[in-house]
Protein backbone atom coordinates (compact mmCIF):
# COMPACT_ATOMS: atom_id res chain seq x y z
CA UNK A 1 0.00 0.00 0.00
CA UNK A 2 1.51 3.64 -0.74
CA UNK A 3 1.65 5.93 1.80
CA UNK A 4 1.65 9.97 0.73
CA UNK A 5 3.21 12.89 1.68
CA UNK A 6 1.48 16.26 2.09
CA UNK A 7 1.63 19.09 4.16
CA UNK A 8 -1.62 19.68 6.60
CA UNK A 9 -0.98 23.48 6.73
CA UNK A 10 -1.83 23.97 3.16
CA UNK A 11 -3.43 21.37 1.91
CA UNK A 12 -7.93 21.69 2.53
CA UNK A 13 -8.44 17.89 2.54
CA UNK A 14 -6.48 18.02 5.82
CA UNK A 15 -9.05 21.18 7.39
CA UNK A 16 -11.96 18.63 5.99
CA UNK A 17 -10.53 15.28 7.51
CA UNK A 18 -10.26 16.96 10.92
CA UNK A 19 -13.70 19.04 10.54
CA UNK A 20 -15.38 15.20 10.12
CA UNK A 21 -13.52 13.08 11.92
CA UNK A 22 -14.60 12.04 15.23
CA UNK A 23 -11.31 11.32 16.72
CA UNK A 24 -10.05 14.81 16.07
CA UNK A 25 -9.01 17.64 19.11
CA UNK A 26 -7.46 21.13 18.96
CA UNK A 27 -4.11 19.51 18.73
CA UNK A 28 -5.04 18.34 14.85
CA UNK A 29 -6.13 21.89 14.01
CA UNK A 30 -4.50 23.86 11.69
CA UNK A 31 -4.24 26.86 14.66
CA UNK A 32 -2.70 24.44 16.67
CA UNK A 33 -0.38 23.17 14.09
CA UNK A 34 0.10 27.03 12.54
CA UNK A 35 1.15 27.84 16.15
CA UNK A 36 3.69 25.08 17.05
CA UNK A 37 5.71 26.32 13.57
CA UNK A 38 5.40 30.08 14.42
CA UNK A 39 6.97 29.74 17.91
CA UNK A 40 9.33 26.83 17.50
CA UNK A 41 9.99 26.46 13.87
CA UNK A 42 8.72 22.82 13.92
CA UNK A 43 7.81 21.63 10.02
CA UNK A 44 4.38 20.12 10.17
CA UNK A 45 3.59 17.08 8.24
CA UNK A 46 1.18 14.15 7.58
CA UNK A 47 1.01 11.27 6.13
CA UNK A 48 -1.48 9.04 4.57
CA UNK A 49 -3.10 5.75 2.49
CA UNK A 50 -5.07 7.96 0.30
CA UNK A 51 -4.46 10.27 -2.01
CA UNK A 52 -7.78 10.94 -3.50
CA UNK A 53 -9.76 14.50 -2.97
CA UNK A 54 -11.61 13.36 0.51
CA UNK A 55 -8.91 12.00 2.46
CA UNK A 56 -9.35 8.51 3.91
CA UNK A 57 -7.22 8.86 6.43
CA UNK A 58 -4.30 10.69 7.71
CA UNK A 59 -1.04 10.94 11.03
CA UNK A 60 0.17 14.19 11.71
CA UNK A 61 3.84 15.12 12.58
CA UNK A 62 5.94 18.09 13.31
CA UNK A 63 9.59 17.03 12.40
CA UNK A 64 12.01 18.65 14.82
CA UNK A 65 15.21 19.05 14.25
CA UNK A 66 17.67 20.75 17.21
CA UNK A 67 21.50 20.74 17.69
CA UNK A 68 20.85 20.05 21.04
CA UNK A 69 18.75 17.16 20.83
CA UNK A 70 18.57 15.61 17.60
CA UNK A 71 15.81 15.21 14.28
CA UNK A 72 13.26 13.52 15.07
CA UNK A 73 9.00 12.94 14.48
CA UNK A 74 6.83 14.01 17.09
CA UNK A 75 2.80 13.39 17.06
CA UNK A 76 2.88 16.21 18.15
CA UNK A 77 5.48 17.98 20.79
CA UNK A 78 3.64 20.16 23.38
CA UNK A 79 0.53 18.30 22.82
CA UNK A 80 -1.35 15.95 25.03
CA UNK A 81 -2.10 13.84 22.97
CA UNK A 82 -3.12 13.24 18.87
CA UNK A 83 -4.96 10.50 17.96
CA UNK A 84 -3.81 9.16 14.51
CA UNK A 85 -6.90 9.70 12.69
CA UNK A 86 -6.75 6.07 10.84
CA UNK A 87 -7.23 2.64 11.87
CA UNK A 88 -5.16 0.27 12.85
CA UNK A 89 -4.18 -1.02 9.51
CA UNK A 90 -3.65 2.28 8.16
CA UNK A 91 -1.60 3.13 11.00
CA UNK A 92 0.44 -0.09 10.77
CA UNK A 93 0.77 0.87 7.04
CA UNK A 94 1.94 4.50 7.57
CA UNK A 95 4.81 3.90 10.28
CA UNK A 96 5.86 0.61 8.31
CA UNK A 97 6.67 4.03 5.72
CA UNK A 98 8.01 5.95 8.31
CA UNK A 99 10.12 3.67 9.78
CA UNK A 100 11.88 2.85 6.55
CA UNK A 101 12.17 6.29 5.56
CA UNK A 102 13.64 7.34 9.42
CA UNK A 103 17.07 4.86 8.31
CA UNK A 104 17.62 7.79 4.98
CA UNK A 105 16.11 10.71 6.68
CA UNK A 106 18.22 10.19 9.73
CA UNK A 107 15.31 10.51 12.47
CA UNK A 108 16.89 9.83 16.16
CA UNK A 109 12.65 8.69 17.02
CA UNK A 110 9.41 8.50 15.96
CA UNK A 111 6.54 9.21 18.41
CA UNK A 112 3.12 8.93 18.24
CA UNK A 113 0.64 10.39 21.25
CA UNK A 114 -2.53 8.09 20.66
CA UNK A 115 -5.62 8.66 22.44
CA UNK A 116 -6.81 4.66 22.52
CA UNK A 117 -3.90 2.37 23.52
CA UNK A 118 -5.34 -0.19 20.72
CA UNK A 119 -4.33 2.60 17.94
CA UNK A 120 -2.54 -0.42 16.38
CA UNK A 121 -1.20 -3.81 16.24
CA UNK A 122 1.41 -4.71 19.00
CA UNK A 123 4.66 -4.83 17.27
CA UNK A 124 8.46 -5.58 18.13
CA UNK A 125 9.12 -2.38 16.54
CA UNK A 126 7.32 -0.11 18.90
CA UNK A 127 8.11 0.58 22.63
CA UNK A 128 6.41 2.54 25.04
CA UNK A 129 8.02 6.34 25.98
CA UNK A 130 5.70 7.48 28.50
CA UNK A 131 2.71 6.78 30.66
CA UNK A 132 0.20 9.29 31.92
CA UNK A 133 -2.91 9.90 33.72
CA UNK A 134 -5.52 11.23 31.10
CA UNK A 135 -8.85 13.03 32.98
CA UNK A 136 -12.17 13.93 30.92
CA UNK A 137 -15.53 15.59 32.79
CA UNK A 138 -18.47 14.18 30.90
CA UNK A 139 -20.58 17.39 30.21
CA UNK A 140 -23.77 15.50 29.49
CA UNK A 141 -25.33 15.61 32.56
CA UNK A 142 -27.52 18.36 34.26
CA UNK A 143 -25.47 21.22 36.04
CA UNK A 144 -26.88 19.90 39.38
CA UNK A 145 -25.63 16.41 38.51
CA UNK A 146 -21.86 17.31 37.43
CA UNK A 147 -22.03 19.86 41.08
CA UNK A 148 -23.19 16.73 43.18
CA UNK A 149 -20.77 15.03 41.11
CA UNK A 150 -17.82 17.12 42.71
CA UNK A 151 -15.87 16.60 46.21
CA UNK A 152 -18.34 18.11 48.71
CA UNK A 153 -14.75 19.54 51.07
CA UNK A 154 -12.28 19.74 48.41
CA UNK A 155 -14.26 21.61 45.47
CA UNK A 156 -17.93 22.48 46.69
CA UNK A 157 -17.36 24.15 49.90
CA UNK A 158 -14.16 26.23 48.30
CA UNK A 159 -16.36 27.15 45.23
CA UNK A 160 -18.91 28.70 48.08
CA UNK A 161 -15.86 30.39 49.89
CA UNK A 162 -14.89 31.99 46.38
CA UNK A 163 -18.70 33.24 46.04
CA UNK A 164 -18.53 34.85 50.06
CA UNK A 165 -15.10 36.41 49.36
CA UNK A 166 -16.60 38.09 46.08
CA UNK A 167 -13.87 36.81 44.07
CA UNK A 168 -14.25 38.54 40.91
CA UNK A 169 -14.36 36.23 37.67
CA UNK A 170 -13.41 37.81 33.80
CA UNK A 171 -13.12 35.93 30.55
CA UNK A 172 -11.47 36.41 27.29
CA UNK A 173 -8.30 37.15 25.61
CA UNK A 174 -7.58 41.05 26.24
CA UNK A 175 -3.76 41.85 26.58
CA UNK A 176 -4.66 43.09 30.51
CA UNK A 177 -5.60 39.61 30.77
CA UNK A 178 -2.83 38.14 29.02
CA UNK A 179 -1.04 39.80 31.13
CA UNK A 180 -2.55 39.07 34.34
CA UNK A 181 -2.04 35.31 32.92
CA UNK A 182 1.21 35.88 32.53
CA UNK A 183 2.43 36.88 35.54
CA UNK A 184 0.64 33.70 37.58
CA UNK A 185 1.89 31.68 34.84
CA UNK A 186 5.31 32.90 35.92
CA UNK A 187 5.09 32.37 39.82
CA UNK A 188 3.75 28.97 39.01
CA UNK A 189 6.30 27.60 36.96
CA UNK A 190 8.95 28.71 39.53
CA UNK A 191 7.15 27.13 42.36
CA UNK A 192 7.40 24.41 40.05
CA UNK A 193 11.43 24.98 39.28
CA UNK A 194 10.66 25.35 35.42
CA UNK A 195 10.85 27.79 32.79
CA UNK A 196 7.61 28.76 31.55
CA UNK A 197 6.95 28.17 27.62
CA UNK A 198 7.87 31.23 25.20
CA UNK A 199 5.65 34.50 25.70
CA UNK A 200 5.03 34.56 21.67
CA UNK A 201 3.48 30.65 22.06
CA UNK A 202 0.74 31.75 24.25
CA UNK A 203 0.40 34.81 21.86
CA UNK A 204 0.67 32.67 18.93
CA UNK A 205 -2.42 30.80 20.10
CA UNK A 206 -4.70 33.06 21.16
CA UNK A 207 -4.21 34.92 17.56
CA UNK A 208 -4.71 31.40 15.92
CA UNK A 209 -8.03 30.35 18.22
CA UNK A 210 -9.53 33.48 18.05
CA UNK A 211 -12.44 33.57 20.07
CA UNK A 212 -12.41 29.71 20.90
CA UNK A 213 -9.32 30.71 23.19
CA UNK A 214 -10.30 31.98 26.33
CA UNK A 215 -8.39 33.03 29.60
CA UNK A 216 -10.44 32.95 32.97
CA UNK A 217 -9.31 34.48 35.51
CA UNK A 218 -10.28 35.20 39.63
CA UNK A 219 -9.15 38.19 41.04
CA UNK A 220 -9.70 39.63 44.67
CA UNK A 221 -9.89 43.23 44.76
CA UNK A 222 -7.88 43.35 41.74
CA UNK A 223 -5.11 41.66 42.13
CA UNK A 224 -5.38 38.42 39.94
CA UNK A 225 -5.29 35.49 42.02
CA UNK A 226 -5.65 32.35 39.83
CA UNK A 227 -6.29 31.86 35.81
CA UNK A 228 -6.91 28.90 33.41
CA UNK A 229 -6.61 28.66 29.64
CA UNK A 230 -8.84 26.54 27.90
CA UNK A 231 -9.33 26.17 23.99
CA UNK A 232 -12.86 24.93 22.35
CA UNK A 233 -13.21 21.98 19.82
CA UNK A 234 -16.08 21.10 18.32
CA UNK A 235 -18.34 19.48 21.43
CA UNK A 236 -15.12 19.99 23.79
CA UNK A 237 -13.19 22.38 26.09
CA UNK A 238 -9.87 21.63 26.96
CA UNK A 239 -8.18 22.80 29.65
CA UNK A 240 -4.53 23.73 28.87
CA UNK A 241 -2.68 25.69 31.53
CA UNK A 242 -3.45 26.48 34.64
CA UNK A 243 -1.80 28.74 37.16
CA UNK A 244 -2.43 30.71 40.94
CA UNK A 245 -0.84 32.89 43.30
CA UNK A 246 -0.42 30.44 46.16
CA UNK A 247 -1.05 33.69 48.99
CA UNK A 248 -4.75 33.15 47.67
CA UNK A 249 -4.99 29.44 47.29
CA UNK A 250 -7.58 29.49 51.15
CA UNK A 251 -9.95 31.54 48.93
CA UNK A 252 -11.07 28.72 46.25
CA UNK A 253 -10.36 30.54 43.34
CA UNK A 254 -9.30 27.46 41.32
CA UNK A 255 -12.59 25.37 41.94
CA UNK A 256 -14.89 28.28 41.40
CA UNK A 257 -13.17 28.80 37.79
CA UNK A 258 -13.74 25.28 36.80
CA UNK A 259 -17.10 25.37 37.81
CA UNK A 260 -17.53 28.59 36.02
CA UNK A 261 -16.09 27.28 32.93
CA UNK A 262 -18.63 24.10 33.16
CA UNK A 263 -21.30 26.46 33.65
CA UNK A 264 -20.68 29.01 30.52
CA UNK A 265 -19.83 25.31 28.52
CA UNK A 266 -22.93 24.00 29.28
CA UNK A 267 -24.55 26.63 28.35
CA UNK A 268 -22.51 26.64 24.66
CA UNK A 269 -23.95 23.27 24.57
CA UNK A 270 -20.16 21.40 24.77
CA UNK A 271 -20.28 17.76 26.19
CA UNK A 272 -16.83 17.01 27.12
CA UNK A 273 -14.06 18.95 29.39
CA UNK A 274 -10.55 17.66 28.29
CA UNK A 275 -8.45 18.21 31.44
CA UNK A 276 -5.56 16.80 29.82
CA UNK A 277 -2.74 14.74 31.42
CA UNK A 278 -0.71 14.39 34.85
CA UNK A 279 2.58 12.80 35.72
CA UNK A 280 2.46 9.34 37.04
CA UNK A 281 2.95 10.24 40.70
CA UNK A 282 1.17 13.23 40.86
CA UNK A 283 -1.56 12.75 43.35
CA UNK A 284 -2.15 16.16 43.96
CA UNK A 285 -3.02 17.13 40.74
CA UNK A 286 -4.59 14.16 39.75
CA UNK A 287 -6.54 13.50 42.75
CA UNK A 288 -7.63 17.30 42.11
CA UNK A 289 -8.84 16.34 38.42
CA UNK A 290 -11.00 13.66 40.27
CA UNK A 291 -12.32 15.15 43.05
CA UNK A 292 -13.89 17.89 39.88
CA UNK A 293 -15.59 14.56 38.82
CA UNK A 294 -13.10 13.62 36.27
CA UNK A 295 -12.78 10.33 34.87
CA UNK A 296 -8.97 8.58 34.86
CA UNK A 297 -7.53 6.49 32.35
CA UNK A 298 -4.15 5.78 30.96
CA UNK A 299 -2.35 8.14 28.55
CA UNK A 300 0.70 5.89 26.64
CA UNK A 301 3.51 7.86 24.25
CA UNK A 302 5.20 5.33 21.76
CA UNK A 303 8.42 5.27 19.91
CA UNK A 304 10.79 2.79 17.77
CA UNK A 305 13.06 3.11 19.88
CA UNK A 306 13.12 2.39 23.72
CA UNK A 307 13.12 5.40 25.48
CA UNK A 308 16.57 6.63 28.00
CA UNK A 309 15.07 9.92 28.57
CA UNK A 310 13.55 11.31 31.77
CA UNK A 311 9.96 10.11 32.15
CA UNK A 312 8.24 13.45 33.74
CA UNK A 313 8.44 16.92 34.08
CA UNK A 314 8.86 16.60 37.91
CA UNK A 315 12.24 14.54 36.51
CA UNK A 316 13.60 17.35 35.11
CA UNK A 317 12.73 19.24 37.56
CA UNK A 318 14.53 17.61 40.17
CA UNK A 319 17.86 17.91 37.97
CA UNK A 320 17.88 21.50 36.89
CA UNK A 321 14.78 23.07 39.22
CA UNK A 322 17.11 24.79 42.29
CA UNK A 323 18.64 26.97 39.19
CA UNK A 324 15.39 27.80 37.51
CA UNK A 325 13.88 28.60 41.23
CA UNK A 326 16.08 31.80 41.78
CA UNK A 327 16.58 33.25 38.77
CA UNK A 328 14.94 36.79 37.96
CA UNK A 329 12.21 36.62 35.74
CA UNK A 330 13.33 37.77 32.38
CA UNK A 331 16.24 35.49 33.38
CA UNK A 332 13.67 32.56 33.47
CA UNK A 333 11.78 33.79 30.40
CA UNK A 334 15.25 33.76 28.40
CA UNK A 335 15.66 30.58 29.22
CA UNK A 336 12.48 29.50 28.26
CA UNK A 337 12.61 30.95 24.68
CA UNK A 338 15.79 29.68 24.48
CA UNK A 339 14.96 25.81 25.76
CA UNK A 340 11.37 25.17 24.75
CA UNK A 341 12.64 24.84 20.64
CA UNK A 342 15.36 21.53 21.69
CA UNK A 343 12.11 20.03 23.91
CA UNK A 344 9.04 19.32 21.93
Amino acid sequence: MAVYEFDPLTDPRWLELVGRHADSSIFHTVEWLLSLKQTYGYRPVAFSTSNARQLKDAIVFCEVSSPLTGKRLVSLPFSDHCQPLADSNQTTEILSYLLSKSRTVGWKYLELRPLHKDSFPATKRIFEANRFHFQTIDLRPELPMLLKNMHDSCIRRKIKRADKEKLEYKSGATEDLMDSFRHLFLLTRRRHRLPPPPVSWIRNLAHAFGDRLKIHMMSKDGVPAASILTITHKQTIVYKYGCSDVSFSNLGGTPSLFWKVIQQAKLDGLTAFDLGRSDYGDEGLVGFKQHLGAAVSDLIYFRNVPSSEPKSSSALSSLIGPVFSRLPDPFLEGIGNLLYRHMG
